[in-house]
């Protein structure tokens, strides 16, 4: 009965004793995978890279020093050339007519009062005719009026016969001057017209300097009153209307400066001014900020797409040569020389870019340092190339 038991305990000391060996093993395991696993990611990794000889001539390095530069944040947006309303002018003729006569195409060149059209239609030759027969009439109305006058005041003549000559002299002058008005409307002088200048024809003049952006008629054509013949527009003073979100216009103010471009010549900068921010927004978040050309551009059309930059403020510091900063899997870097052809790559922290010079947060702690601002790119190379043998 004891040799049982005794056996009994034996089994039971080798079972926990397999169990121990398991656990062990399976710790064992587990630890060597993890070691493998971070010295794979460990070998991933560099810090640093060292160049022979040929590499560095072949490289082209060049090294120097972090320095303290005056940086503008810019804002950039986009937009179209547009024309305020005072500047942009829809032709018609008051009273209708055919055009006779235009050589009018879009984006001739007009000066103010040149004639741009001449238009006919017998109802000009009759109002000419009705103007001229109202002063005819007041003419005689004019003398009637001095006589019944003067019989009046000597009593040879009634007050009623009076009343009733200056009722007839006051509708004859108030007829011939709204006569006079009308032909003033379709460019006719009244007081150039009489008997022996009566004409079917009228000239439209052109009231602006600038040029034709429509043409809507064609010879022969019959208009209505209220028929645009010609759009013209003045671009003497044309405007860059500028879309501008809503978490950045608390950063714009009247007078700020502009500077606009178009996509087709980006180096072609026009220096504008903000005149004017909207107060309403859109569905979108945005409003329309207008800027003012500060020198007019004939290569500049009203409708035209620009890209625009605006400086929001001036600020002094740390900056590198953008050439000095390389990318990599969304981080930026810079190196940094160690020794002779043995460089470090460093992480930084970037800010406003100007000119040709991109800001180092934080660049203080550079200031020393020696570091490459011309073949970065060819260090991160070598560098990639290294980690992937």
């Amino acid at each position: 009965m004891k040799n049982i038991n005794f056996f009994r305990l034996i089994n039971k000391i080798n079972s926990v004793a397999v169990s121990v060996l398991v656990i062990s093993w399976l710790l064992t395991i587990s630890s060597c995978a993890s070691k493998t696993e971070i010295s794979t990611e460990a070998a991933i990794i560099e810090t640093s890279v060292t160049l022979s000889d040929a590499q560095s001539k072949n490289a082209n390095l060049l090294t120097g020093n972090i320095e303290k530069k005056s940086l503008s944040s810019l804002l950039k947006v986009n937009g179209r050339i547009d024309v305020p309303p005072q500047n942009l002018v829809s032709v018609s003729v008051p009273m209708g007519g055919y055009l006779k006569h235009t050589k009018l195409m879009p984006g001739m060149h007009l000066s103010k009062g040149e004639v741009i059209a001449v238009m006919e239609d017998q109802q000009y030759i009759q109002l000419q005719q009705d103007y001229l027969t109202a002063m005819a009439r007041l003419n005689f109305m004019t003398s009637e009026y001095q006589r019944q006058k003067e019989l009046n005041q000597s009593k040879a003549s009634s007050d009623k016969v009076f009343q009733q000559t200056e009722a007839d002299y006051m509708t004859t002058k108030i007829n011939a001057k709204s006569l006079a008005e009308r032909l003033q409307l379709i460019g006719v002088n009244p007081d150039k017209l009489n008997e022996n200048t009566i004409s079917k024809s009228i000239n439209i003049y052109s009231p602006i300097d600038g040029y034709v952006s429509k043409v809507n008629v064609n010879i022969g054509k019959y208009t209505q009153p209220s028929e645009e013949l010609f759009e013209l527009i003045n671009p003497a003073d044309i405007h860059l209307a500028l879309t501008v979100f809503e978490k950045d216009l608390g950063k714009l103010y009247i007078g700020q400066k502009v500077f606009a471009y178009t996509n087709n010549n980006p180096d072609n900068r026009h220096e504008c001014e903000i005149i004017l921010i909207g107060k309403n927004l859109s569905n979108e978040r945005s409003t329309e900020v207008h800027s003012h050309f500060e020198k007019y551009d004939k290569s500049l059309i009203p409708g035209m797409y620009m890209n625009a930059e605006i400086e929001i403020k001036s600020h002094d510091a740390y900056a590198l040569p953008d050439a000095a900063i390389v990318r990599f899997e969304n981080i930026q870097y810079i190196f940094i020389e160690d020794k002779n052809n043995s460089f470090t790559i460093q992480a930084v922290e970037t800010g406003e870019s100007e000119n040709g010079y991109t800001e180092i947060r934080s660049g203080e702690k550079l200031v020393d340092k020696n570091i490459v601002v011309q073949g970065a790119y060819t260090l991160l190379m070598v560098m990639k190339n290294k980690a992937e043998e």
